[in-house]
């Protein structure tokens, strides 16, 4: 299994959603963030933004599904600009569904 977790711009956020469920990977959590890239921020005229609202996405799949999760992710979130976001794909060991005490997804 992996942990996908996907930050993007919050207006695009429901859009990805939406993507995903339609391929049927309907199981997340979403939050909403605050933080930076490389860039440190951004200025706009006189103002210097340090950090950005962004919303991270975090799925658990199969790790057969990880490509065709990430391909969606990238192709709904793209705007071509700074800030369209990240996307880190990490191990997951184990997983338990408190109701049912069983193991797995």
């Amino acid at each position: 299994m992996k942990m996908i977790r996907a930050i993007v711009r919050p207006d695009k956020a429901e859009e990805v959603v939406d993507s995903l469920a339609e391929a049927g990977y309907v199981a997340l959590t979403k939050m909403d963030v605050i933080g930076r890239g490389k860039q440190k921020g951004i200025q706009v005229d006189k103002i210097y933004y340090d950090e950005l609202p962004k919303t991270m996405l975090l799925l658990v799949a199969e790790e057969a599904d990880t490509q065709k999760i990430i391909d969606i992710i990238n192709e709904s979130a793209f705007t071509g600009s700074f800030g369209d976001g990240k996307i880190f794909v990490s191990p997951v060991d184990e997983a338990y569904t408190v109701r049912t005490r069983s193991a797995g997804l």
